[in-house]
């Protein structure tokens, strides 16, 4: 029996050369994302089932004893529970008031162009300068901000970095004049797709501006709201440079989060074993509460 060399047909090499163009625009970011992300994330979930203090000496198996060693951790349930009171002081300020201040940008005024660069700049600004600046504002005895309160009447303002009571709401502050810009952009696509005809028929009913924007905006926007929520939560349990270069985790351990426990337990105590589990813990949180998000996403737009 004679064996029948079976030929392409000009539709199938065109396919295959469609499909490999493709993965050839692809193949570098899989790529990036493979050394990059991939593979120190397999490495780390391993990494908190050992023991090892990144010398020569071999890795040691320990099972579930770096996990039951954090929960332990009076620090890691410290550093846990700030960086809830940080999401819960960032997320919802962040989200309100970045979708106000799309609504005025997306206002027909004029030098709209110029606002909106002046607000997203912030974003784009050094996290460094940005902190050791709002250090400066938030000096005690003769920082800007103490200097107008006491101005205004309030005789004993806020020791804000160096309190233990107000360093983790002026993180919080800055971060949310950092961040509002960026996601005010988000909103002001969300904002753009929207169309106007809806706004004209409800102003004809006699809405005013208030219900427009209850009723007609925020409704429209839920996709857009829900995406800012998500990774604005994402973003606050991974927070680390702003914390770091504005208090250090202090004063205390008062502004120590999360991210800030994982780096001192791998990078000063060298016990990378500990840290990583910490690191898969934050993993699974953050995982669990965009789960939450998204099931609450599909409930509410169920209702709509």
């Amino acid at each position: 029996m004679e064996n029948e060399k079976q030929v392409l047909s000009p539709k199938m090499k065109r396919k295959l050369k469609s499909n490999a163009v493709g993965f050839s625009f692809v193949l570098p970011s899989l790529l990036g994302y493979a050394i990059f992300v991939f593979i120190p994330v397999c490495f780390s979930l391993i990494l908190s089932l050992m023991e090892w203090d990144a010398s020569q000496a071999p890795l040691k198996f320990v099972g579930l004893q770096n996990f039951v060693t954090i929960f332990g951790d009076r620090n890691f349930r410290n550093s846990f529970i700030h960086t809830v009171t940080y999401s819960l002081m960032t997320v919802f300020p962040t989200l309100v008031i970045s979708l106000l201040l799309a609504v005025l940008m997306n206002s027909k005024i004029r030098g709209i162009t110029f606002f909106r660069a002046a607000f997203y700049f912030p974003h784009i600004v050094s996290v460094v300068a940005v902190g050791a600046v709002w250090n400066m504002l938030f000096q005690p005895d003769y920082g800007p901000i103490n200097m107008f309160l006491k101005f205004i009447g309030i005789s004993n303002p806020p020791r804000w970095v160096l309190s233990t009571t107000w360093a983790m709401p002026a993180v919080a502050i800055v971060s949310v004049w950092k961040n509002m810009g960026y996601y005010m952009i988000i909103y002001l696509a969300g904002l753009q797709g929207i169309d106007h005809s809806l706004h004209e028929a409800a102003s004809i009913d006699g809405a005013n501006g208030w219900q427009r924007l209850r009723y007609i905006t925020v409704p429209l926007l839920t996709p857009t709201t829900f995406f800012v929520l998500i990774m604005l939560t994402i973003q606050c349990f991974k927070v680390f440079d702003l914390v770091y270069v504005m208090t250090g985790g202090g004063p205390g351990n008062a502004t120590q989060t999360l991210v800030n426990y994982i780096y001192t337990k791998a990078f000063t105590s060298w016990k990378l074993g500990e840290a990583s589990a910490a690191a898969m813990i934050m993993f699974v949180v953050v995982l669990a509460v965009t789960l939450i998000q998204f099931a609450g996403e599909r409930k509410w737009s169920d209702q709509m």
